[in-house]
C-alpha cells in the first residue's frame, strides 16, 4: 500500500534510480517515486495533484498549479535557484520549498575562469583559424597580458569567493560588489569592496555571479553597458535574464564589450520546447555560449539529486529540511 507519493516533474539525467533509493531507504517500500517529464500543466497535475512531495529540475511550478496541490508538503528544487517555483504561493499553501544551495561552487568557479581566460587569450578564434588552415599568431590580435588588469565580481557569495581564490595567482586586481559588502569582509578574500558604478567603470573584466531576483532581472542593460570600459570582457555564469540580451548584442556590435562568455541566455532554452539557436549572439566570433553547464560534473549532478531527494525524505518523515527557502505557517 502506497504511503507516500513523490512526483519528479522533469529530469534530463536518464533515470530516477538514485532518488528512488534515497527516498525508499528513509520511508520504506511504501513510497512511490514517479518520474514524469511533464510537458504541460495538465500532464503535471494529473499525477501531482495528490502527491505528497514534488522534485523539479526545469519545470515551472507556478502559483495556479500549487493552489491545486491537495496533499503536497514539500517542493524540492534540484539546483540552487528557485525562480521556477512560486515560493510566495507555496508559502501561503503551507508547502515547504527547498533547494541545494552549495553543491557546485567549485564547478561554476572553474567554468567562469575558463570562459574568461578563453576570451582573453582568444582560444576560440585561434582554433577556428587553424581549422581553416590559417597558422598565424596574428589571427588573435590584439591580446594583452592579464597581470594588473581589474576584475569585477558582481555578487560575492560562495562561487564568487571561489573565483577570487582562483584568479589570485594571475596577478589581477579583484573587486566585488554586492549590497552591504564591507571592506573588512572583502579583504578576507583579498578583494576590494566597491560600488556597482565603480565596478562598471573601472573593470577590465566582469564576472556576474548574482542570484536572479526581481531586483537583478535585467541588472545589465543599456545604461550599465554604456558605463563600462571600451572592450570589456563580460562573463555571466549566473542566470540569463540578469542580462538584457538586446543591450548586450548592441554593446558587442559597437565594441563596447570586447568578448562575452555566457553560460545561459535570456530565453533559457532548457525551459522551452523546440528551441532553435537563432539569436544574434551566435553570429559573434568573440562570444562563447555554453548550455547552462557551469554547474556540471558527474559528482555535482549526483550530489544535487541525492540532496534534493534527502530533503523530501526528511520532510515526509516528519523532520525539518536542511535548506528551506521559505517558512510556511503550516510547515512540518
Amino acid at each position: 500500500m502506497t504511503r507516500y507519493k513523490v512526483i519528479i516533474s522533469d529530469y534530463d539525467f536518464g533515470n530516477i534510480d538514485l532518488e528512488t533509493e534515497v527516498i525508499k531507504r528513509q520511508l520504506g517500500d511504501g513510497a512511490e517515486v514517479i518520474g514524469l517529464n511533464a510537458e504541460n500543466e495538465a500532464e503535471f497535475l494529473a499525477q501531482a495533484k495528490d502527491a505528497d512531495a514534488i522534485i523539479t529540475q526545469y519545470f515551472n511550478v507556478n502559483g495556479t498549479m500549487i493552489e491545486q496541490l491537495e496533499t503536497c508538503k514539500i517542493i524540492a528544487r534540484y539546483g540552487t535557484g528557485v525562480d521556477i517555483v512560486d515560493v510566495k504561493t507555496a508559502t501561503k499553501q503551507g508547502i515547504l520549498v527547498t533547494n541545494v544551495p552549495d553543491y557546485c561552487h567549485h564547478e561554476v568557479a572553474d567554468h567562469a575562469v575558463t570562459l574568461l581566460l578563453s576570451l582573453v587569450r582568444k582560444i576560440k578564434m585561434y582554433d577556428q583559424a587553424v581549422r581553416a588552415s590559417e597558422w598565424r599568431w596574428q589571427s588573435g590580435q590584439f591580446i594583452h597580458r592579464i597581470q594588473q588588469k581589474k576584475l569585477g565580481l558582481v555578487g560575492f557569495g560562495l562561487i564568487a569567493k571561489a573565483i577570487a581564490a582562483r584568479v589570485k595567482g594571475f596577478g589581477m586586481e579583484t573587486m566585488a560588489y554586492t549590497p552591504h559588502l564591507t571592506q573588512e569582509a572583502a579583504a578576507q578574500y583579498g578583494v576590494q569592496a566597491v560600488s556597482f558604478e565603480q565596478l562598471l567603470t573601472t573593470s577590465d573584466y566582469i564576472i556576474v555571479q548574482a542570484p536572479l531576483t526581481d531586483e537583478t532581472w535585467h541588472m545589465f542593460s543599456d545604461r550599465e553597458f554604456a558605463m563600462m570600459k571600451q572592450g570589456v570582457i563580460f562573463i555571466n555564469t549566473a542566470r540569463g535574464p540578469i542580462v538584457d540580451q538586446s543591450a548586450l548584442i548592441q554593446a558587442l556590435e559597437t565594441g563596447k564589450v570586447g568578448g562575452a562568455g555566457l553560460d545561459d541566455i535570456e530565453e533559457e532554452p532548457a525551459k522551452l520546447h523546440d528551441w532553435q539557436a537563432d539569436s544574434q549572439l551566435f553570429a559573434f566570433d568573440n562570444v562563447i555560449i555554453t548550455p547552462h553547464a557551469a554547474y556540471y560534473s558527474e559528482e555535482s549532478i549526483a550530489e544535487s539529486r541525492r540532496r534534493a531527494a534527502e530533503e523530501v525524505a526528511r520532510v515526509l518523515a516528519g523532520f525539518p529540511p536542511k535548506h528551506p527557502v521559505n517558512q510556511p505557517v503550516a510547515a512540518i
